[in-house]
């Protein structure tokens, strides 16, 4: 998926087909026990969710969470630019992305735009130009010789910036139409290629958010085809085994005849640039949800202790890609601690809390596995190096919630090309699959407090 916007229009388009209802959060709910739902905020995140039939209230919600966003290039507010005769696109770097792999790929664009309608109304539109329409190019290495040596060092502001075209010296007047003045936001070629694409009137574009896109499509490789190729591995692989697992562990009417809890996928924005936002994890997003749908379910509202009681029975697998052990740098990974692609889920532990991972979390989601005979890793960061963090922390203090940290062994993170295992996502997807499906009884089984 080129944008985020796409992850959760494709998402809708597929929740849809399996026969959730679409809720709108502004709008009253009607829920019922067996029932199948789901909604969105701002395009960029979604909450989908199968109340088993046997709910009653104070039971738990079991859910996976993922985030739908990955570093990019997003374009500035006002990004045209020209530079030595060329139309530049200015952007703004999004995430803590591996830039210099952004250099020398064929890139386009994909985003949303707003449209002014013939009726003076306002429409949501995606837009994604497939072929190849913007390039950062290298600096030739006779221009800067020392390179292989000092270590590629672009800077981000001034080195980073996409062409588009050559400016036109002897236009048609048509040409010249489509030439940027110094007063346009963006270049005048870049909007009439996007209408084109829309159907619709240049004037008839009154706001974009773009970001920028490689247009290479993802496949499989290796002598084996074992290997995934692509962008965005980190999370949509994630989003995608959840989400499938969702749909699929309640796709006939007997499948939530004996459940007594809440199945649940949230999917959030942002979470590469801290989470912090409407439709990130940092957003009461999910618990609002959560205390909405036992309200409705109780028929009336929902005492604190009913809710309250809810969270103590309810678990969250924070599910977000997990390093791979890299067979040119095993020395940057814990010695004991290596996770290897195709050997399955990758549990994370960190012992200051950079992943909400306990022993009582981590037990629960390796005995579903253990009963499926499904494989899992363990991951910790070595003493000496920093560690990242996911959503996991954010959503476990936000309300208490028992978190276990997982993700698929990948390598390349970060980088506009990714790779990880075939088989890893077909695990997952069994291991997320099976969690909907077992964890009620294997929940009972434990009494910590």
């Amino acid at each position: 998926m080129c944008s985020f916007f796409f992850v959760i229009a494709e998402a809708k388009r597929q929740l849809i087909a399996a026969g959730f209802h679409l809720l709108k959060e502004n709008e009253k709910w009607d829920l019922q026990p067996g029932g199948r739902y789901f909604f969105t905020r701002n395009m960029s995140s979604l909450v989908a969710f199968a109340i088993g039939k046997k709910y009653s209230i104070g039971n738990g919600f079991h859910v996976i969470a993922a985030h739908t966003d990955s570093p990019c290039l997003k374009l500035k507010p006002k990004s045209a630019s020209t530079k030595s005769g060329y139309l530049m696109v200015n952007v703004q770097t999004y995430g803590g992305g591996l830039w210099h792999t952004w250099f020398d790929r064929d890139l386009s664009v994909a985003g949303r735009v707003i449209l002014r309608a013939d009726d003076g109304s306002f429409l949501h539109r995606l837009v994604k130009i497939t072929r190849p329409l913007l390039r950062v190019p290298t600096l030739a290495i006779h221009l800067n010789r020392t390179v292989n040596q000092d270590g590629f060092k672009p800077n981000l502001e001034t080195h980073l910036i996409p062409l588009l075209a050559t400016k036109i010296e002897n236009a048609t007047a048509d040409e010249k139409s489509n030439v940027s003045s110094s007063k346009d936001v963006h270049h005048q070629l870049l909007l009439k290629i996007l209408s084109d694409e829309l159907s619709c009137k240049i004037d008839d574009i009154v706001s974009v958010e773009l970001n920028i896109c490689d247009t290479q499509p993802s496949c499989l490789g290796g002598a084996n085809n074992e290997f995934i190729f692509s962008g965005r591995l980190d999370n949509l692989a994630s989003s995608f085994c959840g989400l499938r697992a969702l749909v699929d562990s309640c796709a006939l009417p007997e499948d939530l005849s004996n459940e007594n809890a809440i199945r649940m996928i949230a999917l959030f924005d942002n979470e590469e640039v801290g989470s912090d936002s409407c439709q990130g994890a940092g957003a009461p997003t999910m618990f609002e949800a959560m205390r909405r749908i036992t309200e409705c379910l109780s028929h009336q509202s929902a005492g604190e202790s009913d809710f309250a009681r809810a969270i103590r029975h309810s678990f969250l697998v924070s599910a977000d890609m997990a390093h791979g052990v890299h067979p040119n740098f095993v020395d940057k990974h814990e010695e004991h601690h290596r996770p290897e692609l195709q050997k399955g889920l990758v549990i994370k532990h960190n012992a200051n809390q950079r992943y909400a991972t306990s022993g009582v979390t981590s037990f629960l989601f390796k005995e579903v596995a253990r009963l499926n005979s499904l494989p899992t890793q363990d991951f910790v960061v070595r003493n000496d190096m920093g560690c990242g963090s996911t959503i996991g922390p954010i959503l476990a203090s936000g309300v208490g919630i028992r978190t276990v940290d997982c993700g698929i062994a990948q390598l390349s993170m970060h980088s506009v090309r990714e790779i990880c295992g075939k088989e890893d996502v077909d695990i997952a997807y069994k291991h997320f699959k099976a969690f909907y499906q077992s964890f009620s009884s294997i929940d009972r089984k434990l009494n910590v407090d």
